[in-house]
């Protein structure tokens, strides 16, 4: 059932059950709607591996929400032991790298933020990957000047950029962290040394991997003797990652991008079976995690809160809301006709501003002001016509000082990714969401941890029409990401909500449609990250697989969409404040789960 939010006096977000028989029925048809979906394989994302059903988690005092049972465990541990929310991320993380290898851990990057209930204030923590020094505009380009086919590219050295999630980690625990660094890494380690059972989306991932298996010491980790994915409930030990958290338990980040390790993992690179890369140890030295200033605006009367450049998805999802922001989302009953057609609408006109003008702001002046400018999103607004559907949008003259560049949005930033919300007894939380791209990266693995091939963000043309392309390859840049950690706030600044998602370019859909879930209709979190997807990229518009998916797409049609219905694998996690405390919801297309107390 859902709830309707009522603002109190304190700014508490209050559930009241809404009693109206035609919004209960149509959360029922929304919940049974994909219930037993038939996926369509989309260009290489996280494969679905079957629904595992949630219900609401609801706690006092604390809570974490993550991909991974044990993830979420290590990071309850933390909290129990007095730790903070940056304590329960860090231990969280370390063992997503060993639990859900395909999808972060050291060997990537990460975006991070940080709400600090003491000083009101919202912080945003920068660990993405660069481009080694090395690196030039044309390294994704054959020998014709063409573009690589995207696997190509993807696998062996020449993706890897300088992993950056371990000294982000360090200077967000620097700051607010309360145990020790070297507890942190208890769980993982444990884990690492005694073993874990393989899941069944492990198993299914590995197995479906066309690549994982070509290399060692990848093949030998994954795999049988005879080439099968080791099967679900095997033990994997990983002795070879204990060791390596050991040394950084003791030693700290630098260890990483310094001594052996950093000399193991330049190796790796350098001598990768195919397309070997240029990474040096001077790359690994140079690395710095940096303090962004956050992106926020209004929607309603909410204040919504993301991560800026490099990576696109706080301008996203804010320009999505306010180009809704005149249309009354709250008298549409969830998921109807009309507002999907509105949202997807509002994702066109908010995804050609993306290709346009998103990039790395150490590399080029991005118009942020100007694009979240609340006169500029009205005239944008103005394009969507509630009837009929846009076709093909042409980015905004947002006003504000810009590169004279060139949009391109052909990069890929997959859904192998994770994402976790934390909110610890004190108040303070995080959303952070982290990443070694393509599912098991650039299928290197050194020292126990999969290396990233996240330097396919960038886009692979480096010139289009004769114009530099914003998101093009330069030595030291990061590449363009659609991560959306995002937190909402109540109308006198109380946090409200921790939401984000792993799925690559649509995360910004994702995120966007859960919180005018939650916002407009009035869902609980569990039902709202439950709710089927439906999105545009400037593109087709897209449903997710599975029953029910061919009508809404007639309908769709019917208004001039183009529609595309294939798998969208979100993994959607949050926590949000209510008057019964702490919900918590796990996305149940992932293994995600939501635990407090």
């Amino acid at each position: 059932m859902g709830y309707s939010m009522r603002i109190r006096k304190c700014g508490e977000a209050e559930g009241v059950n809404h009693t109206a028989g035609a919004i209960q029925g149509a959360l029922v048809a929304l919940l049974l709607f994909f219930a037993t979906a038939a996926r369509a394989e989309a260009p290489l994302p996280e494969r679905d591996t079957g629904r595992t059903e949630h219900r609401l988690v609801i706690a006092r005092r604390d809570m974490v929400a993550a991909a991974n049972p044990l993830a979420a465990e290590a990071g309850r541990q933390m909290l129990r032991l007095g730790g903070s929310a940056a304590d329960a991320a860090i231990a969280a993380q370390l063992v997503l790298n060993l639990v859900e290898p395909q999808s972060s851990g050291i060997g990537g990057g990460a975006f991070l933020l940080y709400w600090s209930q003491r000083e009101h204030r919202v912080e945003t923590f920068d660990g993405r990957e660069t481009a080694p020094a090395a690196a030039r505009p044309d390294r994704f380009l054959g020998p014709d000047g063409k573009p690589l086919a995207f696997m190509d590219a993807v696998v062996g050295g020449r993706s890897v950029g300088v992993p950056g999630t371990l000294k982000m980690l360090a200077l967000v625990h620097a700051k607010h962290g309360r145990l020790p660094w070297a507890r942190l890494f208890e769980p993982a380690i444990r884990l690492a040394e005694g073993g874990f059972a393989i899941t069944p989306r492990l198993h299914a991932l590995v197995a479906a991997d066309k690549y994982l298996g070509r290399y060692e010491p990848a093949r030998s980790y994954f795999f049988d003797a005879d080439g099968s994915a080791k099967p679900v409930g095997s033990v994997l030990r990983n002795p070879a990652l204990a060791a390596t958290l050991r040394l950084l338990a003791e030693k700290g980040p630098d260890a990483f991008y310094a001594g052996a390790l950093a000399g193991d993992i330049v190796a790796a690179v350098a001598q990768a079976p195919v397309a070997p890369g240029d990474m040096t140890i001077a790359d690994l030295a140079a690395y710095r995690a940096k303090e962004r200033p956050p992106v926020c605006g209004p929607y309603r009367s909410f204040r919504i809160c993301g991560m800026g450049p490099p990576s696109s998805g706080g301008i996203l999802v804010l320009q999505i809301l306010e180009l809704l922001q005149r249309f009354d989302l709250r008298r549409l009953r969830p998921a109807s006709v009309e507002g999907l057609h509105l949202f997807a609408e509002a994702g066109r006109l908010a995804y050609a501003d993306r290709d346009r003008y998103l990039a790395d702001t150490d590399f080029v002046s991005v118009p942020v002001a100007g694009l979240l400018d609340p006169a500029y999103l009205a005239a944008r607004s103005r394009l969507i016509d509630p009837e009929r559907d846009h076709g093909k949008a042409e980015p905004g003259a947002a006003p504000e000082k810009h590169a004279l560049l060139r949009g391109d949005g052909a990069a890929l930033d997959l859904p192998s990714t994770s994402h976790l919300s934390i909110v610890d007894a004190e108040g303070n939380a995080i959303s952070m969401t982290t990443t070694i791209e393509n599912e098991f990266g650039s299928r290197l693995m050194v020292d126990g941890f999969l290396l990233n091939n996240e330097l396919t963000d960038f886009s692979f043309r480096p010139e289009v029409d004769g114009k530099l392309v914003a998101n093009r390859v330069e030595p030291g840049k990061r590449p363009r990401s659609t991560m959306s950690p995002t937190l909402v706030f109540g109308p006198n600044g109380r946090l409200l909500l921790v939401i984000g998602s792993p799925g690559g370019p649509e995360i910004a859909n994702y995120v966007a449609l859960t919180l005018i879930a939650v916002l407009d209709w009035g869902m609980d979190i569990q039902s709202a990250v439950d709710l089927p997807h439906l999105g545009n990229r400037n593109a087709n518009t897209e449903i997710e697989a599975g029953p029910g998916a061919e009508a809404l797409a007639a309908a769709l049609r019917a208004r001039g969409h183009t529609v595309t219905i294939r798998e969208l694998n979100s993994g959607l996690h949050g926590v949000m404040r209510t008057k019964r405390g702490l919900e918590g919801g796990a996305d149940s297309r992932r293994e995600g789960v939501a635990l407090g107390d």
